[in-house]
């Protein structure tokens, strides 16, 4: 039995080897928090498999066999060009160098500079707040990639291959990289300074490939024989096993966002679980009601409409604003994907518009009225009121809208111009599989 001075000095080496224990896993030199790091990297991977495998898939089995393998090269592919454009240029523009100084507008509160191209000047050592810089360029990067990858489900069974990449390339360089200059660039950024909210990424990510996805399958037209010939999905289960992997996958992106391990990370995928599984009921009961039978597919789809719409709030709502956001998501992005188009006589064959733009837009204009403290949500700040910030979110979405619709037209014009868009009838009467890739998928 020890006595008490033996008992006091063990009590105080077991606090010091605590304590040297928590500094470790908190704390690193240079301010870089080893958990908050741990957790980034665990929804970097996260945010990846979203697109490789799970939009693939999802994608993948909407379309028919005769174009599955088209859809996933277009997945895989845009994964290693993103991965390629970001490193040497795409991060630079979207990270580096704001306006002068906050409030004051010139050509850097719109797009960055090369200050850090091709990582010019980061170690593993250089900080980014809390995590590593290079860390913050990789979960980046996974935003990179998805975005593009989103749109390639309004034009799937008609685009050329070399169109798709030469798109998505100007694309993200023209539209993506400065929406989000402008949004996450910091201090000096034009919608940043305006005090504009977009934790995950309505704006930057869901508004933008909604648009420019909408665009895109207008200039090219509808698929032969729409909307008379049906075109069901040739694999459901395998764009349910996509679905619940983006599911699965948007906690990286809605938590990791707040590139931290800490509370608000928690309240993000929280509300985040809510919003897709309010949607999903939503589209689903609406479907039972209307046809007499809830499908799996509608399922599937209203899961992903709720995502959408709650990744620009998940930083400022509380599970009430969730539900709200949920079920609005799961309404309207039914009316959007199913009446509207029809009315409309467009073909965004997957509903990316349906889907992602109009559930970004939901998400990013709700979020205004559902972030106070009586609703759960963070609260507003100093001076902004409700309409103040409605008024922000609303021009915010508007003007983005706007840009990427005519950035967008122009590049499907000169890739048109350069390498043709849309594929001869031949081809996509024979699949483009074997027209492109000289592959199938099934070997009947």
């Amino acid at each position: 039995m020890m006595n008490s001075d033996n008992n006091g000095r063990f009590k105080r080496f077991l606090a010091a080897i605590i304590g040297f224990g928590a500094i470790s896993v908190f704390a690193q030199d240079g301010g870089i928090s080893a958990g908050d790091t741990a957790w980034i990297l665990v929804a970097t991977a996260l945010v990846l498999f979203m697109n490789i495998p799970g939009l693939a898939l999802f994608y993948g089995g909407l379309v028919r066999k005769k174009n599955v393998l088209s859809v996933l090269m277009q997945c895989f592919v845009l994964t290693a060009v993103m991965t390629v454009l970001w490193t040497v240029v795409g991060y630079s523009l979207a990270f580096s160098g704001t306006g002068m100084s906050e409030g004051e507008v010139n050509l850097r509160s719109f797009v960055g500079g090369l200050d850090l191209m091709m990582l010019k000047g980061v170690t593993p050592d250089t900080p980014a707040d809390n995590i590593p810089k290079l860390l913050h360029f990789v979960f980046q990067m996974t935003f990179f990639i998805i975005t593009p990858a989103l749109m390639v489900g309004a034009f799937v069974d008609r685009i050329k291959f070399s169109a798709v990449l030469w798109f998505t390339i100007l694309w993200n360089l023209l539209v993506y990289a400065p929406v989000c200059h402008m949004v996450w660039g910091g201090a000096g950024g034009y919608f940043a300074d305006m005090g504009v909210q977009d934790f995950a990424g309505g704006i930057v990510v869901h508004i933008t490939a909604g648009v420019g996805a909408l665009v895109a399958c207008i200039v090219l037209g509808p698929r032969n024989g729409y909307p008379k010939k049906p075109m069901p999905p040739h694999n459901l289960p395998m764009t349910v096993m996509g679905a619940a992997m983006l599911w699965v996958g948007w906690f990286g992106f809605n938590g990791g966002s707040q590139l931290a391990a800490d509370g608000g990370a928690a309240s993000a995928i929280v509300v985040t679980q809510i919003s897709a599984a309010t949607a999903t009921l939503a589209w689903m009961f609406i479907e039972w009601a209307k046809f007499g039978k809830p499908s799996m597919l509608g399922a599937a789809t209203g899961s992903i409409a709720g995502l959408a719409a709650i990744t620009p709030a998940s930083g400022t709502v509380g599970p009430i604003g969730a539900l709200v956001i949920g079920a609005m998501s799961g309404t309207i992005c039914w009316w959007a994907s199913t009446v509207l188009k029809q009315k409309l006589k467009y073909d965004d064959s997957l509903d990316v518009f349906g889907v992602h733009g109009v559930g970004g837009f939901i998400g990013t204009v709700m979020l205004a009225f559902l972030m106070s403290e009586e609703l759960g949500g963070v609260g507003y700040g100093e001076g902004v009121t409700v309409r103040s910030q409605f008024g922000v979110q609303l021009f915010a979405a508007v003007a983005t809208a706007v840009y990427t619709a005519i950035v967008s037209f122009i590049i499907l014009k000169i890739v048109c111009a350069v390498v043709g868009l849309r594929v001869s009838e031949a081809e996509e009467n024979e699949g483009l599989d074997l027209a492109y890739h000289g592959e199938e998928a099934y070997n009947d």
